[in-house]
Order: structure tokens, then C-alpha cells, then sequence
């Protein structure tokens, strides 16, 4: 298959898990069954792939700013820092080209820090493969794309994790999704109403807490936990569960007060599943932003940093945001986003 000399660019949307964060791992979703509500915000995973122009591989990560290259034929065999972009790459030549190295410059930037909570990796893998898509003019669906970047970070890549953040990626808007046995994912489209999204995201405040974290050892436990039938962790991904059942109706509904409830309640039981979800600088930041207007709030992602969201009536919003800036987080308001991964061609 020839690629096409021309520029393709790609961005897929991370995303805020607003209930039932870690449901979606094996194996509890493979025993139990999963279900997560989260919606994809307006922060990004940009790649472009162009041609190179000296025929070996390369890939560029600006918002880290580090770069890696390759001959063609120790890049399919190259591990570096930039994992991800070296899993897609071998993924791509051996599934789509017949193990036909291309040579290509492949530059990233994600809109958020590495370990930040909001699936950013996981975004990064989708924008990547829904550029391939499109570069090599493949017939993948969405479905598709989520899947096989999951494949790519989970299975060739080894990286700890679930199976959420792809889907969200590649889907975007507000997806309550469920995680059955055998690998199966049903993402369903929720149609709440413009009023009630305004309303939640003007009551949303996002504060990155300076920490960035790996979530493994986090993951690692949560996992473990999972096989002991009476223990905290089983009884708390249950809760999870079925917070996310309650908060989808609430946010139909557009009940902010009771979805400020169940965010409060799916935090308590997110602390149980592992020690270290939560840490001396997050108890910090939720202590400023309970003084300072917040009803609720939780850690986005496995936990132990990256980003918390607060809920605080949107009168209190600007108020919050100085707070906790003055406390050293970088807290901002919260744009929601309906559109999932997309890519597109341009003149090289």
C-alpha cells in the first residue's frame, strides 16, 4: 500500500471521568461488568504525519520536547521514551503494510501533562491511529480505532490501564459506556439536553495539582484487590458501578445537586480501592476548595495527581479558580466537546 505524499493531521479530545473510573479493568469487568459516565473536554492529542525527508523515522514529541529517530528497519524493533508512537508505528507496518517499514516524521503535542488523569496517553494512541487511518486509507470505524488502540497500549505495549479512555477518545461527547466479558464495549451516546450540559459545565472547575503520576502501581493494586471477594476494593468498584448508573440519570435529568451527591460518594469509595488514589497535596487542594465554594469533588483517573475536578455553584466558580491557584494548582473552567477523533489532509 503507497501512502500518500501529503500531510495528515489528526486530534483526538481527552476526557473527565465523571463515574466509575476503574470498573473497566480486568478483571472486574470480565466477571462483573463495568459501567463509566464520562465526557470528553476541549483539550487535545494533536499528531501530524508527514513524509521524511531522509527516509528514516522519526518521531517528535513537542510538548515534552523530545525526539527519537529511526533506520526503517531498526524502527520496527525500536523501544524509546516515545512508546506510544513506536507501538502505533509497529502496529501499523505489520498489520497494514505487510511488515513494509514507512518512512515518516511523526510530531505529537498533548494539550495536558503526561500522567495528568485525563486519559492523555490513551488520546494520544487514538489520534495516532486515526491518523494512520486516514494516511493509509483505512477502513476502521470508531469502534475499530478505540479497540485497536487499546490492543497497542494494553497488549503489545504492556502499559497498565483500562479500556475507558480509547473509547472516549474516539467517540467524544458524554458516553455512557459498559465493559462486558470477551472484550465487549458498548458506548451509548447520551442526548442530555443543551441547558442541563451548560449548566454542569459552568459548575465545573478542573486544578491540576502540580503532580504528574504514573498510575500503575495504583492500577496493580486496584487489581489485586479485585480478587478478594469480601474486601474493600470488590465492595467499592461495585459503589462505582453503580454511582455511574446514578449520576447518568441525574445528569439526564439535570439534577446537579444530586450528581454533586454521587461525585462526593464515588470519591470516598475511590479511596478504598487502593492506598495512594489519594495523597497530602490532594487532601490540601479539597480542603481550599470546600472553604472556597465547592459541594464536590474527585481526582480524574487512577489518582495520586494529575487533575481533580470540583463542582461549586457557577457563582462561586471565579472564586474557587483564585483559590486554588493560590494554593498552587492551576485551576481552570471546563469545556465540554461532541466531537471524538478526527483527521484530516492537508498540502505537504
Amino acid at each position: 500500500m503507497t501512502e500518500r505524499p501529503v500531510i495528515v493531521r489528526a486530534r483526538a479530545p481527552l476526557r473527565l471521568g465523571l463515574a466509575g473510573g476503574g470498573t473497566d479493568l480486568s478483571p472486574y469487568c470480565d466477571t462483573h461488568g463495568g459501567a463509566i459516565l464520562n465526557s470528553t473536554i476541549a483539550r487535545y492529542a494533536h499528531v501530524s504525519i508527514a513524509p521524511s525527508p531522509d527516509g528514516r523515522v522519526h518521531f517528535r514529541a513537542r510538548d515534552i520536547d523530545h525526539e527519537e529517530s529511526f533506520e526503517c528497519d531498526e524502527a520496527r524493533v525500536a523501544t524509546g521514551r516515545l512508546a506510544i508512537h513506536g507501538g502505533v508505528w509497529r502496529r501499523m507496518v505489520a498489520q497494514f503494510r505487510g511488515g513494509t517499514p514507512g518512512a515518516w516524521t511523526i510530531t505529537t503535542h498533548v494539550d495536558a501533562p503526561p500522567g495528568s488523569g485525563l486519559g492523555s496517553s490513551s488520546a494520544l494512541a487514538v489520534a495516532l491511529v486515526e491518523a494512520f487511518r486516514t494516511l493509509l486509507a483505512l477502513p476502521l470505524g470508531l469502534y475499530d480505532v478505540a479497540h485497536l488502540a487499546y490492543e497497542i497500549e494494553r497488549i503489545d505495549l504492556g502499559l497498565a490501564g483500562g479500556r475507558q479512555d480509547q473509547y472516549a477518545a474516539a467517540f467524544g461527547g458524554t458516553n455512557f459506556m459498559e465493559f462486558l466479558s470477551q472484550g465487549r464495549v458498548i458506548v451509548n451516546p447520551l442526548r442530555v439536553s443543551r441547558p442541563h450540559m451548560n449548566e454542569l459545565e459552568s459548575a465545573l472547575v478542573t486544578c491540576f495539582t502540580g503532580v504528574s503520576r504514573s498510575s500503575e502501581q495504583i492500577i496493580e493494586e486496584q487489581q489485586r484487590g479485585m480478587a478478594d471477594a469480601g474486601g474493600p476494593a470488590l465492595d467499592s468498584l461495585h459503589q462505582l458501578k453503580q454511582d455511574a448508573i446514578d449520576m447518568k440519570q441525574a445528569l439526564l435529568h439535570g439534577e446537579i445537586a444530586a450528581l454533586a451527591a454521587i461525585l462526593n460518594r464515588s470519591w470516598i469509595a475511590k479511596q478504598r480501592t487502593a492506598a495512594g488514589v489519594s495523597t497530602a497535596r490532594i487532601d490540601e487542594l479539597f480542603r481550599v476548595a470546600m472553604a472556597n465554594g465547592a459541594t464536590a469533588g474527585k481526582v480524574s483517573g487512577a489518582g495520586g495527581g494529575g487533575f481533580i475536578m470540583f463542582l461549586a455553584p457557577p457563582e462561586a466558580q471565579v472564586r474557587l479558580i483564585r483559590a486554588l491557584t493560590a494554593a498552587g494548582g492551576v485551576a481552570s473552567p471546563v469545556h465540554f466537546t461532541s466531537e471524538g477523533a478526527e483527521s484530516w489532509i492537508t498540502p505537504g
